[in-house]
């Protein structure tokens, strides 16, 4: 059976995830810590996904064969392909910033943290203004709405200043797949 590695409260698994769910594809999710996932991912990174032979180490590649596996592309035109990756960046970020805070380091006293500060607040902003008038339901979305529920459960941000992103994760949070999902779930 094919495996999907990862951990439960990572927006990226989450991501697969429910594409996974939304394709109809079954396959065994396998709770990966730091340690396993260096010693079976070359990225050292979750997720990670094999499928007989292929092994592949990102979830935008996972995302990739899961809609090609259920007769479709994963994100069709360009400006959802753009948002898409802004949200990676803010996400990217948002991360790093998490992780190294629990090293004790803060934005106040690295000057790389404030920039990267900088780049959620803006990457923010913007994507709020641009999903307006985006259709919320593809992957683009998608992605978004993982993020800023990780944002939440993490207590990075309030989602609730940004009308729009708001919007959009409510409109996830209705959804079944996305909900069971949930980073505070344990499966």
């Amino acid at each position: 059976m094919d495996q999907l590695f990862g951990s439960h409260t990572s927006p990226y698994v989450r991501h697969c995830r429910v594409a996974l769910m939304q394709a109809g594809i079954e396959v065994e999710f396998v709770e990966t810590d730091y340690a396993a996932s260096a010693e079976k991912s070359p990225t050292r990174r979750v997720p990670f996904l094999q499928t007989g032979d292929l092994t592949l180490t990102d979830s935008t590649s996972i995302l990739r064969w899961v809609r090609e596996q259920a007769g479709g592309m994963l994100l069709a035109d360009l400006p959802a392909f753009d948002r898409y990756l802004m949200v990676n960046t803010a996400l990217d970020a948002t991360v790093n910033l998490f992780l190294l805070e629990r090293d004790g380091l803060s934005p106040d006293e690295v000057p790389y943290l404030a920039r990267q500060s900088a780049r959620v607040a803006g990457s923010l902003e913007a994507l709020d203004r641009q999903f307006a008038g985006a259709d919320p339901d593809g992957d683009d979305g998608l992605r978004l709405a993982c993020f800023l529920s990780w944002a939440a459960f993490r207590h990075r941000f309030d989602v609730r200043s940004f009308e729009n992103l708001d919007q959009v994760l409510k409109r996830w949070d209705a959804h079944p797949d996305f909900a069971v999902t949930h980073p505070g779930r344990a499966g």
